[in-house]
């Protein structure tokens, strides 16, 4: 992700609570990252995605991988 993408989404996960962002104080054009405790129990949960996104389409990792790898295709040739 580019910082044009990643920095409002930092922001907007930052005002939910789920992480926290403090300037390097060696060179301010460094943030330091660290998930708050609310933020580490959402990533816990999200672990358990791709088992349950596995589960429920009855698909194999291959096949999911190709599939993913096929709409990031489509996705690029829409926006180019």
């Amino acid at each position: 992700l580019d910082s044009g993408t990643l920095t409002p989404l930092l922001k907007r996960m930052e005002t939910a609570g789920l992480l926290s962002r403090i300037r390097a104080v060696q060179d301010e054009r460094r943030v330091h990252i660290t998930l708050t405790a609310a933020g580490r129990k959402l990533k816990a949960k999200a672990a358990k995605i791709p088992g349950c996104i596995m589960s429920a389409t009855q698909c194999s990792i291959p096949e999911l991988v190709s599939l993913t790898q096929q709409v990031q295709s489509f996705r690029k040739r829409l926006t180019a």
